[in-house]
């Protein structure tokens, strides 16, 4: 240790020299380090052993140990940093101020009215030659216009995040509504505006030139033309006013608010859009340790001495002779990483480090009163004689000790009916070893083994062997011969248990029309056991559960390549897929994804910890790495980081994201409201007066009301547990329902009626002046001041209309969970009193009397019970209502946006979609000549075959007494659970049991059958056409 610190002093000073030269006195380069990590398995251990030996020969070049690491000596970290780089990934580069300003401006909403207000200004600077009157048409419009640009600019900056020349991810689901949302209005508005200057300019002109027969002046051509920018400007304002220009805002305030209480619910999220996808999820891919599981792998069940207990046994129950075999060899044969230590806080559970089975045989030890570190301490790592570590291939892990008197024991555990085989003799009920035969071993397996395994439980086998010591020293390197003629100890039954809340969460998620799927890499027995605890199989459903390599199989043609119809055939009812891969879940993942099975594309959410799951989260609509067990690359490629590693995360996760949707569409039926009454008062407002009831300043806080404040009510309503009731609304739902319609019409009406009530009968009403055709610089007058109040009153109170969107009675169910929504309605109210009774000239108002105010409020109240009215008119009976907003078919987004990344563009697949058309014009014709021959073969061959194999356009025309030419090559079938057996037996013998006791269930083991006329009449990809083809 002090010839390295030495070395580091020495080092620090001429750095770069040696650097260059020797690589700091380290014998290994930096480049044979990448090198060698770009190896694997054999072919890494073929290269240690030809450049350095063995192990301890590169850990002797690296100044280090494999047992103890590195020294921790700051001066020797610092010169390892130097000359071989840290340990760190280094973050991306984050997007400047600007750019996400640039990003934020490409918004259909702001693009819209980042014209008008161009437009505008620059009709606010014309003035035409001669002309003396006041522009204070075109300040108005200009005023309206600039802070909705300023408030606007900054706040959209979420949905169009990716805009860039890069291929680009699909849309979210989201985003595609709302912008062809925002064209629609953008359309209705430009076409509501280019009707009034039209009718404003024919009025102007019929009048001018025809009623009052003047002829048109040379000098008066100027002020012609500023009444014409003037009714232009006016034109403008109906346009400004049919923008939602607030719906960007909404939107990022929405997912905003729902990412920050999405913490407190341990959902990191790192992509805002995840978000609002995760609402319309429609599949879950889900680890199973540690997100369903517990990770915590406790010792439930034993078979010591003969004996099969259900539960740990007393201590004094086992033999000390068993006992010494079971401390001593458990205690040594774990890696010593593997340890329990204390909780971290008083009346938690012990903490497990290192390998977690590992760590349950040591809590075993501590159940039985015995201590684990005592042996540990008397045999040191170091005195292990021999150590063949845990292999996947031979699923056990063994350790010699050399003991005092020159003989030699060891100990060996691992995969319960891969060590009984290697088992001889068995510890029998006083401790004794006593023959064990084959029969015996067969026994242990039908009556304990599985047993266990059908309750989820992994089995381990503990084992040992003596070399006495007057024979010669065995050769250690033939592990074979080594590890074999075993003595049993005990078969132990190891539990990863289920979460208490996950079956809880799954029915949820399964209430909701979401489908959860288990991908792990534990054997399918366990697998199965774990998914029925959780409720992701259950009992009387068609599932199928399948090991990775049948996955594989079923999935690949002859070429091994992957098809999509294949997959097809399979994803819809794949509940469980065991022993699989990180490749087997992305190819899943994708598979779904790229699935037309359905009429909507499947929303997939996955789950994923390891550096391997990185491309899976990537694929994935949603992916969620987990916070604790997960690795830095897995969270750098997910879009959610569960802190808490909890699967009913992502169930809140779902309701924060439906919440999004909901709290967009609330904001929507206000805001439209709003909008269709205010176009239409300015539209006849300017044609029938030639002014606007409502003045610049009073449209301004009406836009702040129903923009920047009506978002911040309506998009912080926290979720709901009735959020999980309904299905996912999907990419084709529109975001204005036909009910959403209802309302917004229904409301619009009522509104329109008390305004131009008011406006033009309101000076009888109350007995007071008009305020129609007042001069230019009249005071403000009551009359108009009452239109304003009584207007602002409706939208307050429709602002509680608007929190139920799906037809609910009780608009003020919840109300008082949100405080923000409660104190921004009263802020407002409060704040219109102010602007009504000291408001004064700027804001075009005159003090209002008790009375006076009274009507106003009593008018605004009248929207609640107008709601309870159109509430009662059934949606169904008014035909004549239109859905808005309707989601983006994946047809329409431009083919560069569909592409995630350039290489997963699968040509063969593409053309595969293009030729689906043609062949569905041959399906009636192959449909009907099918049936032809299965008449025939029905009377020929009766009793031949089963009818199940018969149902299939495969196995028809694969079937041996069908081959069209019998030198055609077989093709492998969705059908085939065994590419061994032989295909005409095969066909011909009754289908293996399954060993899962669901008898509907659909298991590895037995046929997958495809009927003949859902083949015949589906849609999809996943029809028996495309193997048709070679056949014929």
């Amino acid at each position: 240790m002090g010839d390295m610190a030495n070395n580091s002093v020495a080092y620090s000073g001429v750095k770069n020299a040696v650097k260059e030269a020797n690589h700091g006195d380290f014998g290994v380069t930096l480049a044979e380090l990448r090198s060698l990590m770009e190896l694997r398995a054999a072919d890494a251990l073929h290269k240690i052993q030809e450049c350095y030996g063995d192990v301890h020969g590169i850990c002797t070049k690296l100044k280090t140990s494999p047992n103890e690491g590195l020294s921790g000596n700051p001066a020797d970290i610092e010169r390892r940093e130097a000359v071989f780089g840290k340990n760190f990934i280094p973050p991306k580069k984050p997007k400047t101020f600007l750019q996400l300003v640039w990003e934020a401006l490409q918004d259909v909403t702001l693009i819209i009215l980042e014209i008008a207000a161009v437009v505008s200004l620059g009709l606010s600077f014309y003035q035409p030659p001669g002309g003396n009157e006041s522009p204070k048409a075109q300040d108005g419009a200009a005023m309206e216009m600039q802070p909705l640009k300023s408030e606007d600019g900054g706040d959209g900056d979420e949905k169009d995040k990716k805009r860039a020349n890069l291929p680009k991810k699909e849309k979210s689901v989201l985003q595609g509504k709302l912008t062809k949302l925002a064209v629609q209005i953008g359309k209705a508005g430009l076409l509501m505006s280019a009707i009034t200057v039209i009718i404003l300019v024919l009025y102007f002109v019929i009048d001018t030139f025809w009623v009052q027969k003047r002829p048109w002046l040379a000098e008066c051509t100027p002020i012609y033309i500023q009444y014409f920018v003037k009714f232009f400007i006016i034109g403008v304002t109906v346009l400004v006013v049919a923008v939602p220009e607030g719906l960007p805002l909404a939107v990022t305030i929405s997912l905003a608010y729902s990412v920050k209480k999405m913490m407190k619910d341990n959902n990191l999220v790192r992509h805002l859009d995840a978000c609002e996808t995760m609402g319309n999820a429609t599949a879950i891919c889900s680890d199973k340790t540690g997100t369903l599981t517990m990770n915590r792998m406790t010792v439930v069940q034993a078979y010591i001495n003969e004996k099969h207990y259900k539960k740990i046994p007393e201590p004094e129950a086992i033999p000390e002779k068993t006992m010494a075999y079971l401390v001593t060899g458990i205690s040594v044969n774990c890696a010593y990483t593997s340890k329990i230590l204390p909780p971290e806080k008083e009346g938690g559970l012990p903490r497990h480090v290192g390998n977690k089975t590992e760590c349950a045989l040591l809590g075993l030890l501590l159940d039985l009163k015995r201590d684990y570190q005592d042996v540990r301490n008397e045999i040191p790592e170091e005195d292990l004689y021999k150590v063949y570590t845990f292999n996947s291939v031979r699923k056990s892990m063994s350790t010699v000790l050399k003991n005092s008197d020159g003989s030699f024991r060891i100990f060996s555990k691992g995969a319960s009916e891969i060590v009984l085989k290697k088992c001889f003799k068995i510890l029998s009920a006083n401790g004794e070893p006593k023959v064990f035969r084959p029969r015996d071993r067969d026994d242990i397996v039908k009556t304990v083994i599985e047993p266990m395994a059908s309750e989820g439980l992994r089995t381990i086998c503990l084992a040992f062997r003596d070399f006495p010591a007057g024979e010669p020293e065995p050769e250690w390197d033939n592990e074979n011969d080594i590890v074999t003629g075993l003595t049993c100890i005990a078969v132990v039954g190891i539990e990863d248990p289920v979460r208490p809340e996950v079956p809880d969460a799954i029915k949820k998620c399964q209430r909701a029309g979401i489908t959860v799927r288990m991908v792990t890499g534990d054997n399918i027995n366990t697998a199965r056991a774990i998914a029925l605890k959780c409720g992701i199989l259950n009992p009387g459903e068609d599932f199928l559960c399948l090991e990775g390599k049948d996955f594989n199989r079923r999935i690949r043609n002859e070429k091994g390549e992957i098809e999509q119809e294949r997959i097809d055939k399979i994803w819809p009812k794949l509940r469980v897929l065991a022993r699989s891969s990180p490749t087997d879940k992305h190819t899943l993942v994708k598979g779904i994804i790229d699935s037309t099975v359905f009429e909507q594309r499947q929303v997939v959410a996955v789950t994923g910890d390891g550096t391997n799951d990185g491309p899976a989260l990537k694929k994935a609509d949603v992916g969620f790495a987990m916070g604790i067990a997960g690795t830095d690359v897995a969270k750098e490629a997910s879009d959610i980081i569960l802190t808490d590693d909890n699967f009913t995360s992502i169930v809140k996760a779902v309701m924060w994201g439906r919440n999004v949707y909901d709290s967009i569409s609330k904001f929507l039926q206000f805001q439209l409201t709003v909008n269709v009454v205010a176009v239409i008062v300015a539209f006849t407002g300017a044609c029938i007066t030639q002014d606007s009831p409502l003045k610049a300043v009073q449209m301004l806080w009406v836009n702040l009301i129903m923009d920047t404040l009506a978002s911040l009510a309506l998009a912080t309503e926290p979720p709901t547990e009735s959020l999980l009731l309904r299905k996912p609304y999907g990419r084709n739902k529109p975001l204005i329902s036909r009910t959403m319609m209802k309302n917004i019409l229904g409301h619009a009406f009522y509104q329109l009626v008390v305004v131009f009530t008011l406006l033009f009968a309101g000076e009888k009403i109350f007995d007071i002046d008009s305020g129609r055709n007042a001069p230019l610089h009249a005071p403000p007058s009551e009359h108009y001041t009452i239109v304003f109040n009584t207007f602002v009153m409706m939208q307050l109170f429709n602002e509680i209309n608007a929190r139920k969107i799906h037809g609910e009675r009780n608009v003020f169910e919840g109300i008082f969970n949100n405080a923000i929504f409660c104190s921004i309605v009263l802020g407002t109210f409060v704040v219109q009193i102010i602007i009504v009774q000291f408001g004064g000239k700027p804001f075009s108002c005159s003090e209002l009397s008790i009375e006076q105010w009274l009507w106003s409020i009593f008018l605004g109240m009248g929207t609640l019970l107008w709601g309870q009215l159109i509430s009662t008119i059934p949606t169904s009976r008014l035909k004549f209502l239109k859905e808005a907003g309707h989601g983006t078919q994946k047809e329409e987004i431009p083919e560069e946006e569909l592409a995630e990344d350039v290489e997963e563009i699968d040509h063969a697949e593409r053309e595969l979609r293009r030729g689906q058309i043609l062949w569905f014009r041959g399906l009636n014709r192959i449909q009907t000549q099918i049936r032809v021959v299965n008449a025939f073969r029905s009377s020929l061959y009766e009793g031949l075959e089963k009818p199940e194999t018969r149902s299939s356009i495969h196995n028809f025309m694969t079937h041996p007494e069908f081959r069209i030419e019998d030198s055609e090559p077989h093709i492998p079938l969705i059908d085939d659970t065994d590419a061994e057996d032989d295909a005409p037996t095969k066909r011909n013998s009754t289908p293996p049991p399954s060993p899962n006791k669901n008898n509907n269930a659909v298991d590895s083991g037995i046929h997958l059958t495809t009927d003949m006329n859902k083949s015949a009449t589906s849609s999809s990809p996943g029809s028996p056409l495309h193997s048709l083809e070679t056949s014929l």
